[in-house]
């Protein structure tokens, strides 16, 4: 039986206007719904941004002005995320990045934040692959994964999950983990470790290259 079986998990990815959640805003988010190892649900919107959109931003994931003229505001999109995510385990590729931009949505829309516990795909390919580059298509082609639209929220969501459901029997049968909670653990752990390796003034290539404004 996979550590995934009879489980829910939200995995969410999002597209910024950059890099830096203190200046920068959302202007897309997915929601990819995992029942087992079966993607259940998808949902992706973009998000009315408060502020310009650079072109460096548009030319990584094409999301320009006129796309987000009709957007939903961001109260709109916050209480509609937060309702699909409920209590569920949530999964993310480089998880802190997102949060940085969920919190702030949902503190101001007056939502309540997510305390839900988080698997980490990057941490889970960092623990099995080392520290090296671990961008998602690096990955999606690693594990013979089916192309997406990278850099863009339901892409990259849909190629978080299934990085999940196959890194998730290789962590059963390499490193022991018993529970979708020890993985989810062991997940935060390995994202701890490689930061404390890595020098400070470099950020691992995965975050440079593969993570481009949130994935």
């Amino acid at each position: 039986m996979s550590l995934l079986s009879a489980q829910r998990v939200v995995v969410i990815d999002v597209e910024t206007t950059g890099f830096d959640p203190a200046s920068d805003v959302l202007l897309e988010v997915a929601v990819v719904a995992l029942e087992g190892e079966d993607i259940c649900e998808s949902w992706a919107t973009l998000v009315r941004p408060s502020r310009a959109i650079p072109l460096g931003a548009t030319a990584v994931h094409g999301i320009d002005t006129v796309m987000v003229a009709e957007a939903p505001e961001p109260k709109r999109v916050a209480a509609d995320l937060r309702r699909r995510c409920g209590t569920s385990m949530l999964a993310f590729h480089h998880a802190r990045f997102d949060l940085a931009f969920l919190a702030p949505l949902l503190r101001d829309a007056g939502e309540p934040p997510l305390w839900n516990p988080v698997i980490d795909t990057l941490g889970l390919s960092r623990g099995l692959f080392g520290s090296g580059s671990n961008a998602l298509g690096e990955l999606a082609a690693r594990l013979g994964l089916p192309p997406e639209d990278f850099h863009r929220a339901l892409g990259d969501a849909r190629t978080t999950a299934r990085i999940l459901v196959a890194l998730a029997p290789l962590w059963e049968r390499e490193r022991g983990a018993r529970s979708i909670e020890e993985l989810a653990a062991a997940s935060q752990d390995a994202i701890r470790e490689t930061a404390r390796r890595a020098p400070a003034a470099t950020p691992p290539a995965d975050l440079q290259i593969g993570l481009e404004l949130g994935g």
